[in-house]
């Protein structure tokens, strides 16, 4: 790691150590500390810090959940009321409102961006199409990904994992509210032990909280590293992309 000071992340000529990624975001991010609904400012403070790491040359790619308007599963066990998959539906288009929050927020910073939507929706995005989503990558554009992957019981960590993949980003970097991966829930336990470095394995094992186990499992079998790491620190989205030792690095073998 660099001995120069870079207290906001604001080095756009920091090395680009990862060229293409894609940042999964949950619903709760961009909102109040309540975490419901949707804040201005906290849009405005993540679109600002992805306008730093976009200026670097990194091609970005978005994954939204839709926590902070509703979560599907909250619809399952004695609320029969909606049907389960209905209520993964209703998820999906929740992703579809944030993510288009979040295109406005990013253009009012000045970056070009695409919403594309795994449902269609022609009147307000596009639908994915894979070939389409890699030539605005390479046009510099911010692409926004909405509705997970279209079908239900897939949660928004798998639909990042999944378009990592079709993409081929070199990374998917989690955002979270604290600093990485901890041996129990930081919040909760004082003692709790941060992980610098975990494989898949660790990961499963250990029965860690990081991302649901279809997306660890399918990061695993492709061997495409996973990156947790605080977005409430100022800079962090750069320094992570520049391959920084942020957050926790998960892979095939940790890292040395």
């Amino acid at each position: 790691m660099s001995d120069a000071p870079q207290s906001d992340g604001s080095d756009v000529n920091a090395p680009l150590h990862y060229k293409r990624v894609v940042l999964k975001l949950s619903g709760e991010s961009l909102a109040d500390s309540g975490g419901r609904g949707i804040s201005g400012e906290e849009s405005g403070e993540i679109a600002r810090q992805i306008k730093l790491a976009h200026d670097t040359g990194c091609q970005i790619a978005i994954v939204i959940g839709g926590g902070n308007i509703l979560r599907g599963a909250q619809f399952s066990g004695s609320n029969s009321m909606v049907h389960e998959a209905t209520a993964h539906y209703m998820g999906m288009l929740a992703t579809i409102i944030n993510s288009l929050a979040m295109q406005d927020a990013l253009e009012a910073h000045g970056l070009q961006t695409r919403v594309m939507s795994a449902i269609p929706t022609d009147k307000i995005a596009e639908t994915f199409i894979r070939r389409r989503a890699l030539r605005h990558l390479t046009r510099g554009r911010v692409v926004i990904l909405a509705a997970g992957i279209g079908n239900p019981f897939v949660t928004t960590d798998t639909a990042a994992a999944q378009r990592a993949l079709e993409i081929e980003a070199d990374v998917v970097l989690k955002a979270t509210r604290v600093d990485g991966v901890y041996s129990d829930d930081p919040e909760k336990n004082p003692h709790a032990v941060l992980y610098e470095s975990l494989t898949y394995s660790d990961v499963m094992e250990k029965n860690l909280r990081v991302m649901d186990a279809t997306a660890i499992a399918l990061c695993s079998e492709h061997k495409k590293p996973i990156v947790v790491f605080n977005f409430k620190k100022n800079g962090n989205i750069v320094r992570a992309i520049s391959g920084e030792n942020v957050g926790t690095w998960i892979g095939p073998e940790k890292k040395q």
